[in-house]
């Protein structure tokens, strides 16, 4: 979009504020407002922050050895806005939104999870390829009770697959369609997930950085509708004991840039896909242990990761099969894909897709076999007999920083930032006293 467009549009609609966003390693959009009359100043100069704020912590204070604090001596950054990310938010009076990515000095900020995305998917064009995919996020809903602890915004059981008053009493996936709608973000369709007030919204898929940035605005929409709503809506991997988990499944294809066609597809090719799309397969499998962090990257991720749960727990591949860690499900032709379906609801888009496509590259790169697709539902296998994905945080950083290739990909300041964060998340939670530690020993011990 031309800044010309995007001047007519401010003064056509009466905008008044405009937000420059860009996402942390979370993916929470952190952000800055100002007047929209100064939008061709921060189109040139971009706006000022703090590179530190990649290595602060949920707890609000910058993880010790983050490298964006004292060993860069606390230096700042530009964020330069990416115009066609421009939208006018319809939930917020006045006011639009811009996407932007670090630079200091002239150079890309390596710590910025759009950079490091970005960067990944040039390889892929420089071979020729467009990186597509989509997502597929769920989430549950609470409603605030003033107690400390919310409720249930829908506590009834068996509403899977329910659309209506007796799963959303206040209308509230309609009023999040439209809005979603409003922002550019094209629903396919949404509903009620398995467990008591969980739910999934569908959208088109697209080119991968259009859709790391439709899911970033995603999740920033849902959360800021919940609060105009009363509601809490959250991306936790698992936020109750009694009910599941939430995924963030993604898919993954490669189109040839001048033609446009699906490169995954072959009907002449063993189950109707591509040596392409195999070795992009294998490469998923062989850094599933590395990516797990990235995927799950919280100590609550790994709650979700339960035998027969639909959620990958042993590493296996296959066709239409849902109990996988890599599914191919039956379309075929222009819609032939790869689903991942290991990542958690409350992982980084950008960081997820980075990821996965530098595992699908480096499986393209050395023609990485998957081995043959599974056959079954992987939840009866014999225990012991196939891999599984890591349990813990701390063993998924482990596998990180032992997959050369993957952390050559990611760039060693992301990884240094980003394990600390992480490392300093299971430090303070080592040292929490939580409710289950005292019902359980403190009556009779």
């Amino acid at each position: 979009m031309e800044l010309k467009e995007i001047q007519e549009i401010i003064k056509a609609q009466n905008i008044t504020s405009l937000r420059v966003e860009f996402p942390d390693l979370y993916g929470i959009s952190r952000s800055k407002m100002m007047p929209a009359k100064h939008v061709e100043r921060v189109a040139e100069e971009g706006l000022c922050f703090a590179q530190a704020i990649y290595g602060i912590h949920l707890g609000n204070d910058v993880a010790e050895g983050s490298g964006v604090g004292y060993e860069i001596d606390w230096k700042d950054m530009s964020v330069m806005p990416d115009l066609d990310t421009f939208t006018v938010l319809p939930y917020l009076e006045g006011t639009a939104r811009l996407i932007g990515n670090g630079v200091s000095g002239g150079n890309p900020v390596p710590v910025d999870p759009r950079n490091c995305l970005q960067r990944i998917l040039k390889q892929y064009d420089d071979m020729g390829l467009k990186a597509i995919c989509a997502s597929e996020l769920e989430f549950f809903l609470f409603e605030p009770n003033g107690a400390g602890s919310p409720t249930l915004y829908n506590p009834n059981l068996s509403t899977v697959y329910q659309i209506g008053p007796g799963s959303d009493k206040a209308g509230f996936l309609q009023k999040l369609q439209n809005t979603l709608l409003d922002v550019g973000i094209d629903i396919l369709y949404m509903n009620h997930e398995f467990f008591p007030s969980q739910y999934e919204i569908n959208w088109m898929h697209g080119e991968a950085l259009k859709m790391a940035d439709d899911s970033f605005t995603f999740k920033t929409v849902c959360k800021e509708m919940a609060a105009l709503n009363n509601l809490l809506l959250t991306f936790m991997g698992r936020p109750t004991t009694d009910g599941g988990g939430s995924g963030y499944h993604i898919h993954l294809s490669l189109n040839d840039h001048e033609t446009g066609k699906n490169l995954f597809d072959d009907p002449s090719g063993e189950n109707g896909i591509s040596d392409l799309a195999r070795y992009f397969i294998g490469g998923q499998m062989a850094h599933a242990k590395g990516m797990s962090a990235l995927f799950a990257p919280t100590i609550n991720s790994y709650k979700r990761y339960v035998p027969d749960s639909f959620c990958p727990y042993y590493m296996v591949w296959g066709l239409d099969n849902r109990s996988v860690y890599c599914r191919v499900p039956d379309e075929r032709g222009a819609a032939t894909r790869v689903e991942n379906r290991a990542p958690c609801a409350s992982a980084n888009p950008y960081l997820v897709f980075a990821a996965a496509f530098a595992a699908g590259l480096d499986g393209i790169k050395n023609k990485i076999e998957p081995g043959d697709p599974f056959i079954g539902d992987v939840g009866f296998a014999e225990p012991g007999t196939l891999d599984t994905v890591p349990f813990y945080l701390r063993d998924s950083l482990a596998e990180l920083k032992a997959d050369k290739v993957l952390c050559d990909a990611i760039g060693p300041e992301l990884i240094q930032a980003f394990v600390a964060l992480k490392e300093n998340e299971l430090d303070r939670f080592r040292k929490h006293v939580t409710d289950w530690e005292f019902n359980e020993y403190s009556s009779l011990l």
